[in-house]
């Protein structure tokens, strides 16, 4: 069981606060997700995750227009200077204060900070002759608004910045010294706040924009006084009198979105486009300088915290802080690029595919979302349960997907066509907390904390089968062996019992359980099971002996940070001392746990040892992330952090306060008084084995093992080399050099031998490869053929290797787990789209081929076999000559071809689109 798992990527949050911003070439969407940062790939669909954190929430993010450096600035000023490229951390700095903005200059020299009331510019680190022993010079600060600054603005040439304040006003500043004079301008007139301002594509106009909804266009222009003044008329331009010019007022346009404020803004000089958000969740397009409105839509009913415009004007990306939502508009075809929203509520629960592609989680705002794990999309959302959901569970061919829910339904959803088929009740309304399903998809079993019984249905038919009674309390736990269908349920009576659904006695005997079952998880083939207790222990049964094989201390490994209101330290305090979620690997031999603490711990089972343990987060926002508080903010009457501050805003909307006291959830009442904690709710393996998922506070985290860049031979001597390899391909010994490519692990020279192999002696090779190398074969095939097109060539590499090791696989399912898998991705991702490719390209290429060859008098038909009763089937009736299709065609008199529309109507019935919603579900669930 390999350990080295690294964080990969973090779903479910797609944006938290602050800015986001387009890549130079308006391909890549940079958001902030809490205190780490996400990039979107639009053209490829992808998403990644830097892994460095921040101590805080992102507050504002930059990247410079060559697309090299990324500055990210958390709440308390501290930066972290990237490579964007190479996705390396080059520097921290503290900036020691707020920073509201943060913007490189186009020519990428200089980037300038909002920093309360001043404006400092600094020199972008970079590898020129002049280095500095400090990454970060400051060159310049600007102090001249007597309030907070809100944004910042650069000029094409990068010779001016425009500023933008809580003071009312907006300011110009000069970079050079030389041209002070020529920039040294206040624009005032507006009454609120001034959100942004923006120069036009000649610079020689300025808009500045207000929190009230005021747009003014500002122009230099001579004063009043000297407009009609004859002899300006006569001067050059070369001794124009710059004192008789002045920053003026040209024009005043009004929003009139009351009562709704702007809550941001931004400008594209190439095509005049003007973007603007309201605190009502509408945005607004206008085409400037004539204040056009080109369209008018609403993204929801929260305030649009930011918006920015990609480098060709066509993309508009908005994000909304209460929701978490993020999309990417295409305003001239009016739709979506991109429409992503993380869970609004706590993740509940989690499970993997049985491909591992995809991971859907369920969370307590009664939402369930399925992600995929490649691009980090959200591809579908399910909003049909009316309260918190509790669990999900994929059935064994991953095409069906069930959830329990507090709203007293068990529900099934058809992952094909994205819907629910089916939903399942009790006799009684009772609210059921945890789930389990048969891996055969027959029957479905869910317990409650409301009765003693787990209650069993029939998938097929939706009826409730039977109630297993047994237990004394609330039954807290369900899970089924993937082997043998044995069930294992734990209760608050302090034991588990394992049940056999399909034998005729329900009389199990109970294993008992010195403390309250917090979680429960089976082996994959059904013989041991572990449970996770109040006291942090794990305790493992052997099922077939019925009794205690091992047991795990966990609470000297767990690391629980002191909360806010503890009045003990973290090593005194027990809580989050336990794990609330635990899950068995594939093959059995290491066990995952984590709880309401900031860690998740990898446990090796045979020796009772930890592995290895990740940190969850190391946000210092949330609570329970730090082992020690800061003595400066603790009195008498507990620390500051719990001080309610909100009436100390300046915005009128900031000290509204809508929630409960000590609210800890989601919901309407969003923001809390209390810090948000962090935990881990639930967590499972993947099933390729090389990736696990955790659902946390944070989000859905994913963790990987990368083995593309280690170099790890076996078996390996002196006389196996790459230039044996290809000696070897030079001679056709081709599984020789398979072998010695797969000794020398390296990925190119494995690629080149596998497609050097001529198609006719796959079957040869596949049958000599010796036993131990099949697995490394498999796994190969599994990566490799997601991103290759021949999709025929892998498939018969697939078709051979199982025929000829078949049995030796069966046997040994616990060693082929990951790379079985990696195969049945590679069918169910590619090869299915072929088979759709096929089946909407059929009446195509049965008008194609019924036109094809006819010339005068030539006659070609389709004719229908009856082979039964119940089916029939097309013929094509083939030419001995050219084996081409002759199809008969019905001529009138004035050569015209009829026939084709009522053959089409004898079309099998499969290949008609059936309107039988039960009949569809009958074949799903078969």
């Amino acid at each position: 069981m390999k350990s080295d798992f690294k964080f990969s990527n973090l779903l479910g949050t797609v944006y938290r606060q602050g800015n986001v911003i387009f890549s130079d070439d308006g391909t890549q969407l940079i958001s902030p997700v809490g205190n780490r940062v996400s990039v979107f790939d639009l053209i490829n669909n992808k998403s990644f995750t830097f892994e460095y954190e921040h101590r805080k929430s992102v507050a504002c993010v930059d990247l410079n227009k060559q697309g090299t450096l990324l500055l990210s600035i958390d709440e308390d000023g501290r930066a972290i200077l990237v490579n964007f490229k190479a996705r390396t951390v080059l520097h921290h700095f503290n900036f020691r204060e707020k920073v509201r903005s943060v913007s490189f200059s186009p020519d990428g020299q200089l980037f300038a900070l909002a920093v309360g009331r001043f404006i400092q510019i600094w020199k972008t680190p970079g590898a020129s002759e002049d280095r500095q022993f400090a990454p970060f010079v400051r060159y310049r600060v600007h102090a001249g608004h007597f309030q907070d600054v809100l944004s910042l603005t650069w000029s094409h040439d990068s010779r001016f910045l425009l500023s933008t304040s809580k003071d009312l006003t907006s300011k110009i500043w000069s970079i050079d010294k030389e041209e002070k004079d020529l920039a040294s301008m206040t624009f005032a007139g507006h009454k609120d706040y001034v959100m942004g301002a923006f120069f036009n594509d000649s610079q020689e106009k300025i808009y500045t924009i207000s929190k009230d909804g005021a747009l003014y266009q500002w122009e230099y222009t001579k004063k009043p006084s000297e407009e009609n003044d004859e002899e300006d008329d006569e001067d050059d331009e070369d001794n124009m009198d710059l004192s008789k010019y002045s920053w003026r007022i040209t024009n005043k346009n009004y929003f009139y979105a009351r009562p709704a404020t702007v809550k941001c803004c931004t400008f594209h000089p190439q095509t005049n486009l003007l973007v603007v958000g309201f605190s009502n969740g509408e945005f607004r397009l206008y085409d400037m300088p004539h204040f056009t409105l080109i369209q008018q839509l609403s993204m929801g009913q929260n305030a649009v915290q930011t918006v920015a415009v990609n480098k060709t004007g066509e993309w508009l990306a908005f994000g909304s802080m209460k929701l978490g939502q993020l999309l990417v508009y295409e305003w001239q075809s009016e739709s979506y690029i991109l429409k992503q929203q993380g869970h609004f509520d706590t993740m509940r629960s989690l499970c993997y595919s049985p491909d591992g592609s995809r991971i859907v989680t369920a969370s307590d705002d009664g939402k369930i979302k399925v992600w995929d794990v490649v691009s980090g999309f959200c591809l579908a959302t399910f909003d049909e349960h009316q309260a918190a959901v509790t669990g999900v569970q994929f059935a064994k061919k991953g095409q069906v997907l069930f959830s329990s829910s507090l709203d007293g339904t068990v529900k099934a959803w058809d992952l094909i066509r994205f819907r629910n088929f089916r939903t399942f009740t009790a006799t009684d309304r009772i609210q059921f907390s945890c789930l389990a399903v048969d891996p055969s998809g027959e029957v479905v079993v869910a317990g409650s904390q409301d009765s003693f019984d787990i209650h069993i249905w029939n998938v097929q038919t939706g009826l409730l089968l039977d109630t297993l009674a047994g237990h004394e309390g609330p039954v807290s736990c369900l899970a089924f062996s993937q082997e043998n269908s044995v069930l294992a349920s734990a209760s608050w009576d302090k034991t588990i019992r394992i049940w056999n659904v399909f034998g005729r006695s329900q009389d199990v005997e109970p294993l008992e359980v010195y403390s309250d079952v917090l979680s429960l998880t089976i082996r994959h083939d059904g013989k041991e099971v572990a449970v996770s207790t109040l006291s942090g222990q794990i305790t493992i049964f052997d099922i077939q002996q019925g009794k205690q094989i091992g047991n795990i201390d966990g609470r000297k490994d767990i690391l629980a940070g002191r909360h806010l209101d503890d009045r003990f330290t973290a090593k005194n305090s027990e809580r989050g001392k336990n794990f609330t979620a635990i899950h068995y690997s594939f093959d059995g031999q290491a066990i995952l746990a984590a709880g309401d603490n900031n860690s998740i711990c990898l446990y090796d089972v045979a020796n009772e040892v930890l592995l290895k343990r990740f940190i969850v987060s190391k946000n210092m926002a949330l609570d329970g992330t730090l082992e020690f508080l800061n003595s400066s903010k603790m009195t008498e009457a507990g620390t500051l952090d719990l001080i309610d501050r909100d009436g100390e805003n300046s915005d009128f909307e900031d000290r509204e306060d809508n929630a409960l006291p000590g609210s800890r959830r989601g919901g309407d009442l969003s923001s809390r008084r209390v810090k948000q904690e962090i935990r881990v709710t639930s967590i499972q393996f993947s099933p390729t084995a090389n990736a696990f998922a955790a659902g946390s506070t944070e989000g859905l985290l994913v963790y990987t093992t990368d083995d593309s860049v280690v170099f790890d031979p076996f078996d390996l001597d002196f006389d196996i080399t790459p230039d044996a390899v290809n000696e070897a391909l030079g001679n056709r010994e081709y599984l020789e050099a398979l072998v010695m490519a797969f000794r020398l692990n390296e990925t190119y020279l494995i690629n080149k031998v596998y497609e050097t192999v001529p198609i006719k002696d796959i079957s040869l090779v596949t049958a000599s490869t010796p036993v131990m190398y099949i697995n490394r074969l498999l796994k190969f095939i599994g990566s490799y053929a997601m991103d290759s097109q021949h999709i025929e060539f892998n498939l018969m590499w697939i078709k051979w290797t199982l025929a000829a090791h078949g049995k030796y696989i069966m046997s040994h399912k616990h060693e082929f787990g990951s790379s079985l898998r990696a195969v049945q991705k590679f069918l169910a991702r590619i090869a299915k789209e072929v088979v759709t490719a096929s089946k909407d390209n059929y009446y195509s290429y049965l008008f194609l081929t019924s036109t094809d060859g006819a010339e005068d008098g030539d006659e070609q038909e389709i004719e229908v076999d009856q082979n039964s009763s119940d089916e029939q089937e097309f013929k094509v009736l083939e030419n001995d000559e050219d084996s081409d299709a002759d199809m008969d065609e019905e001529d009138d008199d004035d050569g015209e071809w009829v026939g084709f529309e009522e053959k089409i109507n004898k079309l099998p019935v499969e290949l008609k689109v059936d309107e039988d919603d039960d009949d569809d579900d009958e074949q799903l669930l078969d």
